[in-house]
């Protein structure tokens, strides 16, 4: 049998059944916010106390992407595909089987975050690099559009069978989901990933590499700024991600409708995370990172003269449109000005830290509501976090210009 070839029918193929095992293994993550009133109402517990299951995930999430990739790398994308198999399928049981929101949240920690969607993201993104050199980049944003799409399709799903049967009989028939599809589809990807293609490095790469002062700071400062912007951006991100149903049933439209506006809401993220990439390669990463973020900061604002149901519609599909480019944009910054050597501890760390955003922000935004008992306050809360993130990249890009001035000969 011929070895496969990047870019080749195979890797499309593959590319195909990669979409459909991050689209199903990302479910986790979108269906915590739709069954968050009936768990709250049930469980008898504050807003944030409800929100911890989300922010638990988050956190299991980001911490699994690092034991995930490193058994990608060590043992093929199979082996972790099958472990998030097993996590997702017992976490969604043991999440049904919940006496309180305490063993509701461990379930969503551990078994969904830590060892279930974790597999079938960062691994995934990976092994697709690996297929593809000529469309490397698109195929990559296909591959990262399944986290997107899996909260534009599953959000209306879940909404209509918790109505129909109840929360915790969806979460039996997404343990059984999980457990079927998920190994079949990884069945597809059992083949190992091409060998490199030889070639020199890119003159800009060669540069990247001999950076020594990002934006005029030392490595683990420019680092630390990009983490912070990273946390910053994220619970801003979170809030109306997290709370867009809750927030619909408090203004009286219902359930059904915030499970719309979000699923819209991640729809048109697929679009921006597609788009991003071209803007990226247009205008660089950091001047992509400050486009996103005041189109985000300008979003959340509209959310707040703005709560008509025919409104919050448009707003939430331009928040999607606005912020879907953002998470990304990290990536390219660190490839463009660290060295490429680091390149993958670094982008890993910030990608760590803009998880962690959005677990901090979910929960923080229902702490603010239960303070204030308002939304209006969580949204202002989301904004100033906007406008930390919009400083760093300021200040990020300030440092860059200023080293590309003085780098720049004499005439």
């Amino acid at each position: 049998m011929p070895a496969p070839l990047p870019d080749s029918r195979q890797a499309w193929i593959r590319l195909a059944f990669t979409l459909a095992l991050m689209t199903i293994g990302s479910a986790g993550m979108y269906v915590v916010a739709v069954v968050l009133p009936a768990v709250q109402a049930e469980f008898g517990v504050a807003r944030a106390d409800a929100s911890l299951p989300y922010t638990a995930m988050m956190i299991g999430f980001g911490l699994g992407g690092v034991l995930m990739g490193r058994l990608a790398d060590r043992f093929g994308v199979l082996v972790p595909l099958l472990i998030g198999a097993a996590g997702l399928g017992g976490g969604f049981a043991l999440a049904a089987a919940s006496g309180g929101i305490g063993s509701f949240a461990l379930a969503h920690g551990v078994l969904l975050g830590l060892f279930g969607c974790s597999a079938t993201f960062a691994p995934l993104v990976a092994d697709t690099s690996l297929w593809f050199v000529r469309r490397r980049g698109i195929a990559v944003a296909i591959c990262a559009s399944g986290n997107y799409l899996a909260g534009a399709l599953w959000p209306p799903i879940v909404q209509h069978f918790v109505e129909l049967v109840g929360w915790r009989s969806t979460y039996l028939g997404l343990a059984g989901l999980s457990v079927v599809a998920l190994p079949l589809l990884a069945l597809a990807l059992r083949a190992r990933p091409p060998a490199p293609v030889a070639g020199a490095a890119p003159a800009a790469q060669a540069a990247a590499s001999s950076a020594v002062r990002p934006f005029g700071f030392s490595l683990n400062q420019a680092q630390a700024l990009l983490c912070v912007a990273g946390v910053a951006c994220c619970v801003a991100m979170a809030m109306p991600q997290v709370h867009i149903v809750a927030y619909c049933t408090d203004l009286g439209y219902g359930a059904a409708r915030g499970a719309q506006m979000l699923s819209l809401m991640l729809a048109a993220g697929i679009v921006s995370r597609l788009v991003s990439g071209a803007i990226c390669d247009r205008i660089g990463g950091l001047r992509t990172l400050l486009l996103g973020s005041v189109l985000q900061g300008t979003a959340l604002l509209m959310f707040l003269p703005f709560d008509g149901l025919v409104p919050l519609y448009v707003v939430s599909a331009l928040f999607g449109l606005f912020q879907g480019g953002i998470v990304p944009s990290y990536a390219i910054i660190v490839r463009e000005h660290f060295p490429s050597a680091e390149a993958g501890a670094r982008v890993g760390t910030v990608l760590m830290c803009t998880l962690l955003g959005m677990a901090l922000g979910g929960w923080m935004s229902g702490k603010v509501f239960d303070l204030t008992g308002s939304y209006q306050a969580a949204f202002v809360n989301g904004i100033a976090w906007n406008l930390v993130n919009l400083g760093i990249a300021l200040l990020l890009l300030h440092g860059w210009r200023r080293q590309r001035l003085v780098a720049a000969p004499a005439h």
